[in-house]
């Protein structure tokens, strides 16, 4: 994942990503038992070597890692990758986290049971070049009969309808107040990609009634359902299966595929 961009856009939005959920911590327990279940579903009881390649601030790998499950994490950002190492000691989790690229994976061959791209993080990547690579690094790192997950924006929709925002989200973190997040969406001429300006409103301090606006912007490649599926396919995965957030309760698709 080349784009300074993209790092740029996660290191200023580590100190602040929890502030995108109502509740953090209850979301980090409800996604971790959405794919603690669907890994055991595949695999079998476990616990797994998991590596979460896109792991933010440990959303997806601090609740794997309490389960029991073998979690690594890495992430592009290494301020975000720090926070997920606080945020799990903090807790009394075991978690490895550590700065890499999704494209460049630093591990062995077959090392892992599952590979999880969480969060509509493989849509950063704006060539086919970039996404074949990301597919054939993930593949490599599991081993035979491994289980990838990856969760991407329902694009088949939104490409269809080509929204230019989101509705505002609010939450009340423990530091107190409510931020305010929402995003606006500029659509290229191609009508498959486009620049995110993500704001989130912060109360400024307990004594005023202003906000810190807060404004991070990033490049989105809106890959469609088949699209992802044939880059898969491309890259060796078989038994390729979409998942509606009906079916399993995550708020976004889940490709999951196998080694």
């Amino acid at each position: 994942m080349p784009m300074p961009s993209v790092r740029r856009f996660y290191d200023d939005l580590a100190a602040d990503y929890h502030r995108i959920f109502p509740d953090w911590d209850t979301s980090v327990a409800r996604q971790a038992g959405t794919f603690d279940a669907l890994i055991g579903a595949e695999l079998g009881t476990g616990p797994r070597r998991v590596l979460d390649c896109a792991c933010g601030i440990g959303t997806q790998a601090i609740g794997l890692a309490g389960r029991g499950h073998h979690v690594t994490g890495t992430d592009l950002s290494p301020h975000a990758a720090a926070r997920a190492r606080s945020e799990a000691a903090a807790r009394g989790v075991p978690l490895a986290a550590a700065a890499a690229d999704m494209c460049r994976l630093p591990f062995a061959p077959r090392t892992f049971d599952a590979v999880l791209c969480a969060d509509n993080s493989l849509p950063h990547l704006l060539t086919a070049a970039e996404i074949g690579t990301a597919f054939t690094g993930m593949r490599r790192v599991l081993r035979d009969g491994g289980l990838l997950i990856l969760t991407v924006r329902d694009y088949d929709e939104l490409r269809r309808v080509r929204p230019a925002s989101t509705p505002p989200q609010l939450s009340t973190t423990p530091e107190g107040g409510t931020t305010i997040t929402f995003q606006l969406w500029q659509w290229h001429d191609d009508g498959e990609r486009y620049d995110l300006r993500h704001f989130q409103l912060i109360p400024d301090g307990a004594e005023s009634d202003g906000w810190q606006v807060r404004e991070r912007t990033t490049t989105y490649w809106a890959l469609t359902a088949d699209r992802l599926t044939d880059f898969a396919t491309t890259a060796g995965f078989t038994d390729i299966t979409w998942r509606t957030p009906e079916a399993t309760g995550f708020y976004q698709p889940i490709l999951t595929a196998r080694r």
